[in-house]
């Protein structure tokens, strides 16, 4: 049986989707079962309608239980004033009972983000993120710059040492360049072939 990881996302504009397909691609070339999940949306319809929000992305919505089945976990966060949304934390906060139990101890975690600008908080988000990770005993797995676009000056590109990224504008006018998905790509296969040898070597 294939290694198991969840990619669970937040995404009120896509961007974060958009980055999510593209990591769940680096993740089935090393040979991954990956999915993707959204975390339950928090605000209304009404307030939805009102920030003019596309329909969600067509993914399940994830619930605490469906953490206990996956090897590893990639989180797509858009940030919020240099953290996650509310969305994301009232999702992990709910993650209680896991904790107590130990259920999440030694699973992989990832991160990977959107931000409105190029210094909105990406890295924070990773360091706020990370408490999580480190209370419920899973190994953080970074990115590094392992992709050679992370060194490119001459436009702007998301992403950091602690995960792929875009940079969507105050408006979210701004898409996913190519770049950045190849970016996303990279972070993929490299969780996926950390995950598939930890769990080989379990076997």
């Amino acid at each position: 049986m294939a290694p198991k990881v969840y990619i669970v996302i937040y995404s009120l504009y896509h961007h974060i989707y958009t980055l999510a397909l593209e990591v769940q691609k680096g993740l089935v070339a090393s040979g991954i079962d990956a999915k993707i999940f959204q975390v339950p949306e928090t605000l209304s319809e009404e307030i939805l309608t009102k920030m003019h929000a596309p329909p969600k992305p067509d993914v399940p919505v994830i619930t605490v239980e469906n953490l206990s089945e996956a090897d590893g976990f990639l989180f797509g966060i858009p940030t919020r004033f240099g953290t996650m949304p509310a969305q994301i934390k009232s999702f992990l906060d709910s993650t209680g009972g896991l904790w107590a139990a130990g259920g999440l101890a030694g699973k992989f975690a990832g991160t990977f983000f959107s931000t409105a600008s190029q210094h909105g908080g990406q890295e924070t988000t990773a360091f706020t993120t990370i408490t999580y990770f480190a209370h419920h005993g899973m190994i953080y797995v970074p990115l590094g710059f392992a992709n050679p676009h992370l060194f490119d000056n001459s436009e702007v590109i998301g992403g950091s040492a602690y995960g792929a990224g875009t940079v969507a504008n105050g408006d979210g006018s701004r898409q996913v360049s190519q770049k950045e998905k190849e970016i996303a790509i990279t972070q993929g296969e490299n969780f996926g072939k950390i995950v598939a040898t930890y769990v080989k070597g379990k076997q």
